[in-house]
C-alpha cells in the first residue's frame, strides 16, 4: 500500500528550498506555506485513497480497443472524474485562463505522488499540462480561447504526436502532409506511440501534431505545428468526428492502462487542423511540450522509485529470513538485520531524496525564472531550469530503473511473481529512461543546446553557487562535515570534467559526445550531493534546536552520511570515464560490435 512521503517532500520545500520565498513574488504573492501543505495533504489523499486502489488493476486488465474505439475500465473513468471534479487540472494553470496559478515546484511535488501511485493514469493529465502550455504560449487568441478553457478543466485531454514508422527521434524525416483548406489546413499521415491518442476519460482530445505544409523546406525547419481536435465543435456546439483514428494499440511491457496508439490522420479527406504559431517553428513549439513533459517523466522515475523503496520496506520489515552476521542469540530478526539489505535500502532511499530534492529545484527555478522582477535574476533562473531539466530527466529515470530493480533484489524470489506487485513497479519504470527522449537524448540535448549555446557558462554559475554554499557551510555536526566535504569532491569532479567537455566538444565533437551519457549522470550525482549536504545541515540544524521530528531528522542523517560515503565516491570514476573513455567508443569498429 503507498503512503505519500509528505515529512520529505515538507522539509525539502520549506527547509531544502525555502519555497516561502516565491510568496514575495507577485506572481505567487496568493501562495503560502500552508497554503502548499493543504494541497500536498489533499494531493496526498487522492493518491491513497482513489490512485493507488485501482493501480494493480489496471496492469492487469489495460486498454482495450474494440468497435467503439478505446476505452478504459470504469474504474479508471470514475478516477478521472474525480480528478477534474476535484478542480486539479487548474492547479498550475494560469489564472488568466482559469487557472488557479499554484508554484510549478508545488504542482511537482504533487505529481511525485500521483505518479507513484498510479503512473499509467496520470499520464492523461500531464500531457494535457503540456498541450495547455503550448497553446498558451505560441497559440493565437482564437484558438486560446477555443481550446484553452475546456483543457484548464479537464473536460478535454491533450496529446503530442511527433513519432512516425520512419521517423523516431529523427523527426526531420517526419512525411506527414499539410493542406492548406481556407481558414485550415488537412492533415494526412501516420503517428505512432502516441501515448491517450484515444480513450473515453474526456470529452474530447485535442492532439498537437508535427506535419509538413506542402512545399515546406525540407528537415527540421519545414516542420509546422497543427491543432488537431478528435471532435470538430460546430456553430450550434454539436461535436462531429474528425478525420482522426486509432488504428491499434500497442502491446507493451508496462504502464498496460495507459493506450500507446498508432494514430491516422486523413484517411479520407483529411483531418482538419489550425496552424499553430508561425508556419515552420513547429519544432520550436513541440519544445515547449517536450520540456514539460521531460521534467515531468524525471519525477515519474523518481515517484516510481518511491513506490519501490516502500514495496521493498514494506517487505523487508516483515521478512523474517536467516541469521544475520554479529547477532549473539537465535531469536527471529527480519531480513533488515542483514548488512547487504541495509546497503540495498540506504541506496534507493538515498537515490529518491536526491533526485527529488533535484527535481523540485529545477523545477523552483522555473519558477522564479517566471516571477522573478529582475529581468537578469530572471533570466538566470531560466537558463538554469533548463540546463537541470535533461539532468533530471536522464538521470533520473536511468537511475530509477537501477533503484527499482534493487527493490525487486529486496524482494528475493518473491519478488519476481506479480502478488508482492514491485514486479509491476519495475515494468511500469522501464519506460520512463525511454520516452520524451532516451537518456542518450537527453545527454546530447545537455551539451549540444544547454552547454553549446554559452560554453558552459550557466553550469560554470551553477557549480560556483553549490560550491561557495558547501565551502560557508559549518556545522558541528560530524556527518554534516563529512557529506558537505565529498559533495565538494564531487562538485570538483563536475567542474573538471566540464571543462573537457566543452573543449572537446569545439574541436572534436564525436570525442564529447561517445561520454554525454556518463557526464550527465555524474552532473545529477554531483548536483544531487550538494542537495544532500544542504539537507543534512538543515536536519542537524533542526535536531540541535529540539525539533520534535527527531526521529526524521536522524534517518535523514542517516541517509545523507551513506549517500557521501557510498555513492558520491561514483564522481571521481565517471569524471575519469569524461577524461578518457571517448577514444574507446570513437575508434571502435562498427563492423566488430
Amino acid at each position: 500500500m503507498y503512503s505519500a512521503p509528505l515529512k520529505d517532500l515538507h522539509f525539502v520545500l520549506q527547509q531544502v528550498l525555502d519555497v516561502a520565498a516565491l510568496a514575495r513574488l507577485p506572481r505567487y504573492r496568493d501562495y503560502s506555506i500552508e497554503v502548499g501543505d493543504e494541497i500536498l495533504d489533499a494531493a496526498a489523499r487522492f493518491a491513497s485513497e482513489v490512485l493507488d486502489p485501482i493501480n494493480a488493476a489496471g496492469d492487469r486488465e489495460g486498454a482495450r480497443i474494440g468497435a467503439s474505439g478505446v476505452t478504459l475500465p470504469p474504474a479508471f473513468r470514475a478516477a478521472y472524474q474525480q480528478f477534474v471534479a476535484a478542480g486539479w487540472p487548474q492547479l498550475v494553470a494560469d489564472p488568466a485562463v482559469g487557472g488557479q496559478g499554484a508554484p510549478l515546484v508545488l504542482a511537482t511535488a504533487v505529481e511525485e505522488l500521483w505518479f507513484s501511485a498510479n503512473m499509467a493514469l496520470m499520464l492523461c493529465p500531464m500531457l494535457s499540462r503540456a498541450a495547455l502550455e503550448a497553446l498558451q504560449l505560441a497559440g493565437s487568441a482564437q484558438l486560446q480561447a477555443q481550446y484553452l478553457p475546456p483543457l484548464v478543466s479537464g473536460a478535454w485531454s491533450g496529446t503530442m504526436n511527433l513519432t512516425e514508422p520512419q521517423a523516431g527521434s529523427d523527426l526531420a524525416a517526419i512525411r506527414t502532409r499539410a493542406v492548406a483548406d481556407g481558414d485550415h489546413y488537412r492533415l494526412f499521415g501516420q503517428k505512432i506511440f502516441i501515448t491517450y491518442g484515444e480513450h473515453d476519460l474526456s470529452d474530447n482530445i485535442v492532439h498537437l501534431v508535427l506535419a509538413r505544409i506542402d512545399g515546406a523546406p525540407a528537415g527540421v525547419k519545414g516542420i509546422s505545428l497543427f491543432v488537431v481536435p478528435r471532435y470538430l465543435i460546430g456553430p450550434d456546439g454539436q461535436q462531429r468526428p474528425n478525420d482522426v483514428r486509432c488504428a491499434s494499440i500497442e502491446h507493451k511491457l508496462g504502464i498496460h492502462l495507459s493506450p500507446t496508439c498508432v494514430m491516422m490522420f486523413g484517411q479520407s479527406e483529411g483531418a482538419v487542423g489550425h496552424l499553430v504559431g508561425q508556419a515552420h517553428h513547429g519544432l520550436e513549439y513541440m519544445f515547449i511540450m517536450m520540456n514539460s513533459a521531460r521534467l515531468a517523466v524525471g519525477v515519474q522515475g523518481i515517484g516510481m522509485a518511491e513506490r519501490g523503496l516502500q514495496q521493498a520496506l514494506q517487505w523487508a520489515r516483515a521478512r523474517v529470513q536467516g541469521k544475520p552476521p554479529g547477532v549473539a542469540d537465535d531469536a527471529p530478526l527480519p531480513i533488515t538485520f542483514h548488512p547487504d539489505v541495509r546497503r540495498m535500502l540506504l541506496t534507493i532511499k538515498s537515490g529518491v531524496q536526491a533526485m527529488r530534492a533535484l527535481a523540485l529545484y529545477a523545477a523552483l527555478q522555473l519558477d522564479y525564472g517566471r516571477a522573478l522582477t529582475d529581468e537578469a535574476a530572471r533570466q538566470v533562473a531560466q537558463l538554469r531550469a533548463e540546463l537541470l531539466i535533461p539532468i533530471v530527466k536522464g538521470w533520473s529515470t536511468d537511475w530509477a530503473n537501477e533503484l527499482v530493480s534493487l527493490s525487486l533484489q529486496v524482494h528475493g524470489g518473491m519478488g519476481y511473481v506479480e502478488e508482492t506487485g514491485v514486479a509491476q513497479t519495475l515494468r511500469d519504470v522501464r519506460i520512463a529512461a525511454i520516452y520524451e527522449g532516451t537518456t542518450g537524448i537527453q545527454a546530447n540535448d545537455l551539451l549540444g543546446r544547454k552547454l553549446g549555446r554559452d560554453r558552459g557558462a550557466a553550469m560554470r554559475a551553477l557549480l560556483k553557487d553549490a560550491e561557495d554554499e558547501l565551502a560557508h557551510l559549518v556545522s558541528a555536526d560530524a556527518t554534516v562535515a563529512a557529506v558537505a566535504s565529498a559533495a565538494t569532491a564531487a562538485l570538483a569532479a563536475l567542474r573538471g570534467a566540464t571543462e573537457v567537455i566543452v573543449s572537446s566538444r569545439s574541436a572534436t565533437p564525436p570525442a564529447a559526445y561517445a561520454v554525454a551519457v556518463p557526464y550527465l549522470t555524474l552532473a545529477g550525482l554531483s548536483l544531487g550531493g550538494w542537495l544532500t549536504a544542504r539537507a543534512a545541515a538543515r536536519a542537524a540544524e533542526a535536531l540541535a534546536a529540539g525539533a520534535a521530528e527527531a526521529q526524521f531528522l536522524r534517518a535523514k542523517l542517516q541517509t545523507a552520511r551513506f549517500y557521501a560515503d557510498c555513492i558520491l565516491p561514483q564522481a571521481s570514476a565517471l569524471a575519469q570515464v569524461v577524461r578518457a573513455g571517448a577514444a574507446s567508443v570513437v575508434q571502435a569498429d562498427p563492423e566488430l560490435l
